[in-house]
């Protein structure tokens, strides 16, 4: 039976009209500028496979959210889910009010149905309730500043569910039941036309975000052409990154895990995508106004260590070391970086081939120093010294060590007899240019001397080898040493376990590669294994990445040394480490964290001292 007055319908009607109406507007300008943003130059598609299982896995189950931010999580899943409840009921709701109820509670299915959605209301009412004390009244920092816009949202939420559960008791035909469908109503269109206008835009764009990335963690797109800069105006602005930053959330869990943030410095992943986001509003898709100096600061930019934290951590699909490294380049090839050690960095690339500036002899005598074979195409594999395996004194400490575990473990190996940088600083600070050079020659070299299978201790190379280089239409295969000791673990001697080694997870080593285990493999063969507060996936940045490692650190607290206090505080005997850049930076920072530091050293080393503790036996 209609409940509603002809009057009352033609309001209903005009008032749908006007939500519709300033929702798509809104909508309309958005996909506009998504569609007016240039291609990705290498984006693909397939494998669709495993598209589907993230859409599935981190949109449908909303697993990212809630495995990040259990609490919080949930009570986001749970509004998200409330959503997914609410569809059927809201249409039949509409329906009701124009004259044509399609779900009857009081069917076999609307039974069912309606006891379903209203468990999910109260999980709703009670989780957004949750969420707006946490975030107007425990107010975490990292979801600073506060937006009003969010209040309302919950507010409206909040009214929906609150004028919902009660019509259980008062259908619309009862005056109270009449009242309550009216609230409701309103309460409904006004939030229609809020979704596009505020952060809660990502509700409609986040599914495809998710399911379009990159393919591939901080996969950096490649420059398409000379004329290519990176991401320097409003044209550079290619369609995922549009859609990206439209989908940001501002839940500011980027914020809460970036460690230049978290050391009190300017970079802050969330106003990157804010920052283009605001650009795109301003300016547009057409403008020519640099985005560095508008709306982004270029001292933030180049304070990011690539650590991948802010990516990994975004439960909307949002790619931030793309959009980061994009406008290092335009600010590295228009010639508006100008910062002395990073010029000297690529001076000392393009002359010496190597990040510190060395002579390439010094690599030679350290080579026949160690007695390190040459590879001739015989052997099993190539060890890829790199620069700081090659030139920095602990890195080079390193290599001895991972040679003796080599030969113990009857694995045949030998070094490049010419080797230069992978080129991995001068790619993520920006500069293409330089890395293709390093790039072409290695390759080159790798070639001549028919080297299929490498090695390497650090995992910078490993990453540059194996994904960057891809641009030049190479597949290398190349492993990260602690994945080559785990998998001759049962060679490894066990020793006692007298000694604690608390592990630091390499940022490239850990959430690049997805490599947790093995270093802890092969220390447990000999020592106990701790971890830090901040590990595995959450594990804290030692500063190095970004090629940030060859440059001046001067805001704030340095970011080596916070991590190096946390490592130190747990009272392990030794720092365990994977990387010779979180060697390099440990070095010095575990001297300043007390007058007694525990001992560093890399994982190579904890494995060639049980061989020789075993030899000495």
């Amino acid at each position: 039976m209609p409940f509603l007055s002809i009057p009352e319908k033609v309001s209903l009607i005009i008032l749908l009209i006007a939500s519709f109406v300033l929702f798509s507007r809104r909508l309309q300008h958005v996909i506009k500028q998504i569609r007016a943003s240039k291609p990705e130059v290498d984006f693909q598609l397939n494998p669709i496979g495993r598209r589907l299982w993230d859409f599935s896995w981190e949109v449908l189950c909303q697993a990212k959210v809630i495995r990040e931010r259990p609490l919080p999580g949930i009570a986001h899943a749970f509004v998200f889910w409330g959503f997914g409840a609410f569809a059927l009921v809201t249409l039949n709701h509409v329906a009701t009010g124009l004259g044509f109820p399609f779900l009857e509670r009081h069917s076999y299915f609307g039974r069912i149905y309606w006891w379903f959605a209203f468990t999910f209301a109260t999980l709703v009412a009670v989780s957004i309730t949750g969420l707006f004390i946490r975030r107007f009244i425990v107010r975490p920092k990292w979801l600073e500043p506060l937006s009003p816009e969010s209040g309302v949202i919950a507010a409206l939420i909040f009214l929906l569910m609150a004028t919902y559960i009660p019509m259980w008791w008062f259908p619309e035909v009862t005056t109270t039941g009449h009242v309550l469908w009216w609230i409701h109503t309103i309460a409904l269109l006004a939030f229609l036309p809020l979704i596009p206008h505020t952060k809660h835009l990502h509700l409609l764009l986040s599914p495809a975000t998710i399911f379009l990335s990159r393919g591939g963690f901080s996969k950096i797109p490649p420059l398409a052409g000379d004329e290519d800069f990176g991401l320097d105006t409003g044209k550079d602005f290619t369609k995922l990154t549009t859609l990206q930053v439209h989908s940001c959330v501002e839940c500011g869990r980027c914020t809460e895990h970036c460690p230049a943030n978290n050391t009190g410095k300017e970079l802050n992943p969330k106003q990157i995508a804010l920052g283009l986001r605001t650009y795109l509003n301003e300016y547009g898709t057409a403008s020519d106004t640099p985005i560095v100096g508008a709306t982004i600061s270029q001292t933030a930019i180049f304070q990011c260590t690539t650590c991948g934290a802010c990516e990994y951590q975004c439960p909307v699909g949002i790619e931030h070391l793309p959009m980061i490294i994009g406008l290092r380049r335009s600010e590295v090839n228009t010639g508006r970086w100008e910062d002395e050690h990073g010029t000297k960095l690529f001076l000392n690339l393009e002359r010496q081939g190597n990040a510190m500036g060395f002579s390439v002899t010094e690599r030679d005598k350290f080579i026949a120093k160690q007695e390190l074979p040459i590879f001739d195409g015989s052997q099993e594999y190539c060890l890829w010294l790199g620069c700081m395996g090659a030139y920095d004194p602990r890195g080079r400490e390193i290599i001895s060590a991972f040679g003796e575990v080599m030969r113990h473990t009857g694995t045949t190996f030998g070094v490049l007899k010419k080797e230069k940088c992978t080129g991995d600083p001068a790619r993520r600070l920006g500069n293409d240019l330089v890395f293709g050079q390093l790039a072409e020659s290695n390759i080159a070299a790798l070639t001549q001397t028919g080297a299929k299978r490498l090695v390497s201790i650090c995992p910078h190379c490993v990453r540059t080898i194996a994904e960057d280089w891809k641009e030049f239409g190479v597949q290398v295969e190349i492993e990260h040493h602690s994945e080559f000791m785990a998998r001759h673990l049962h060679l490894l001697p066990s020793t006692g376990k007298e000694k604690s080694v608390v592990f630091h997870d390499p940022c490239y080593l850990g959430r690049y590669r997805d490599i947790y285990d093995q270093p802890r493999d092969v220390i447990a063969k000999s020592a106990s294994v701790i971890d830090p507060p901040r590990a595995r996936e959450r594990s804290f940045c030692c500063g190095a990445g970004g090629g940030l490692v060859f440059l001046s650190e001067e805001t704030g607290e340095r970011v080596n040394h916070a991590r190096a206090k946390e490592l130190a505080d747990t009272g392990a005997d030794i720092v365990g480490a994977a990387c010779p850049f979180c060697n390099s930076m440990f070095r010095d920072a575990l001297g300043s964290t007390s007058t007694n530091p525990p001992e560093l050293l890399d994982i190579a080393q904890i494995a060639a001292a049980s061989i020789r503790s075993q030899a000495v036996k």
